[in-house]
């Protein structure tokens, strides 16, 4: 059986993503190789793509917008949805959040949470339930990086971040407006010029922002 953690460790570098330099992820340099490799190694077609292994725009938006004002999470509980390589989740603990849960439902995902928090020196809870298939968890601040791809997991996001908002959670997404992106719901709280690769994105760099419900 594949072990996540050695094939996160053999198929990827520690690198920083452009708008967080003070975080290093273990991410892989180029998308096809490692899409495939992860299918060679499962042994399986169809795979879900890496999403684990790249530092995507509103991913990095929204840990600099952390980062930046740490008092938004500070002595906070925090959920960070679809964590992908926990570049969010760390950044909350990083800007001082009382404890992040982060939670994605691939495990080479986990996998890479877990690695990227040692690696960052940061304690993360993980974990690899569908969050948005129950009642959300009582948090104080939830956030979204990059979640907006997809038209039906568009849709499961925005039930469950309207739930933990009328709970009385704060809600940050991170988001470049991609498709589904329902922009008419968000204000924006701060804009981002995000360098990114051709072989992920349209532009080299990507207009991101910060958005609040």
């Amino acid at each position: 059986m594949l072990n996540p953690d050695a094939f996160i460790l053999k198929n990827t570098r520690q690198l920083s993503p452009p708008l967080v330099p003070e975080i290093r992820l273990h991410l892989a340099e180029e998308s096809v190789p490692i899409w495939e490799k992860t299918e060679e190694e499962l042994g399986e077609m169809n795979v879900p793509p890496p999403f684990w292994a790249f530092a995507w725009a509103g991913g990095q938006a929204l840990a600099r917008y952390l980062l930046d004002n740490p008092q938004l999470v500070a002595g906070k509980s925090v959920i960070d949805l679809g964590s992908g390589s926990g570049l969010t989740a760390i950044a909350a603990k990083r800007a001082g959040a009382a404890s992040v849960l982060a939670a994605d439902i691939d495990a080479f995902s986990c996998a890479a949470v877990r690695l990227n928090a040692a690696l960052n020196e940061v304690v993360l809870h993980v974990t690899g339930e569908d969050l948005l298939a129950r009642v959300p968890d009582p948090a104080d601040v939830v956030l979204v990086g990059d979640l907006f791809y997809e038209r039906e997991l568009a849709a499961r996001v925005i039930a469950y971040v309207e739930r933990a908002a009328a709970a009385g959670a704060l809600v940050l997404v991170g988001d470049p407006q991609r498709s589904y992106f329902p922009t008419a719901r968000f204000a924006q709280a701060a804009a981002y010029q995000v360098p990114v690769t051709r072989e992920l994105e349209d532009a080299e760099i990507k207009r991101t922002a910060v958005w609040t419900l």
